[in-house]
């Protein structure tokens, strides 16, 4: 896997006023770029009867949007492997922007997406005010991986304490703008594989796991998720329906995101900065070296 390169799309520069002390001055700013993507499916439902479906809009930051519709319709339990997906497309429009900003992922004849799924079994705001547990055990019933044998992981903490700066060293928008979120893949020796960014932390981590399931990279047990904010339940979601066994946030974790962390035996670390960590839940198959 290689790490992501800064995309123009992803940043605009735009004229302001900076101000500092008694002083103001131009300034040309970077900021991040958000448009809304929507997600279309298109299937056969009959030997020669084709239907394309909205599935979702998203507000993102432009780049690997073919990864990132991928990514949503499988951590939304809607496809279950890359081998449904036939081909992923923009639309022709009158307007390239509206062109560029709808993306159309083609599944193979024979494969029925899991529309139902695409009527949010899946709790991904805060402000849903569902039922924790009936979130959890919702998730179960759709994870490829939940029954999958885990494998023994070891990482010392001389690594576990390198990943945040060494994500952030490669974050190329957050360094432009500062306004950006950032997920990334790593090795048990901390050896960035994959990174993502958007201006949507749950974009983000669907471009990195679209990557992954394009790859025929699934399950990820043998790696590190780190998140670049704080750790929602949402994300940890996304990270048990690819199989991910360590996350790393260097911000804080939800209530929730520790209850799915434990349910899914997911070790899950916060606030990985400056040489110190929570463990909020250490997975039966995880170990640190050199911890006393």
């Amino acid at each position: 896997m290689k790490a992501h390169l800064l995309s123009n799309k992803s940043v605009k520069q735009i004229e302001i006023v900076k101000v500092k002390d008694n002083s103001s001055f131009p300034y040309t700013d970077d900021v991040s770029v958000e448009e809304p993507l929507e997600i279309r499916v298109s299937y056969y439902y009959a030997e020669d009867k084709k239907e394309s479906r909205n599935i979702s809009v998203t507000m993102r930051t432009p780049g690997n949007d073919a990864e990132l519709a991928i990514g949503f319709l499988f951590t939304e339990g809607i496809i279950s492997s890359h081998q449904q997906v036939k081909s992923t497309y923009f639309p022709e429009a009158e307007c390239s922007r509206n062109s560029e900003n709808i993306v159309i992922v083609e599944l193979t004849e024979g494969c029925i997406p899991e529309l139902m799924k695409a009527d949010r079994n899946f709790y991904t705001t805060s402000s849903c005010g569902v039922c924790g547990k009936g979130s959890i055990e919702s998730i179960r019933t759709v994870s490829t991986f939940h029954n999958h044998t885990k494998q023994n992981t070891e990482v010392s903490l001389e690594t576990l304490y390198q990943l945040s700066e060494k994500l952030q060293s490669f974050q190329n928008n957050f360094s432009a703008t500062g306004g950006i979120h950032a997920s990334g893949i790593f090795d048990l020796e901390g050896n960035l594989l994959a990174l993502r960014e958007d201006v949507g932390r749950h974009n983000a981590l669907d471009k990195l796991i679209g990557y992954a399931l394009s790859a025929d990279l699934l399950p990820l047990d043998d790696k590190i998720l780190v998140l670049s904010g704080r750790a929602s339940f949402e994300l940890i979601q996304k990270a048990a329906m690819a199989g991910i066994t360590i996350v790393a946030a260097i911000g804080a974790p939800s209530s929730l995101a520790v209850d799915l962390a434990k349910e899914f035996d997911i070790t899950l670390l916060g606030f990985l900065r400056d040489n110190r960590f929570n463990i909020y839940h250490s997975g039966s198959h995880f170990k640190i070296e050199n911890l006393l």
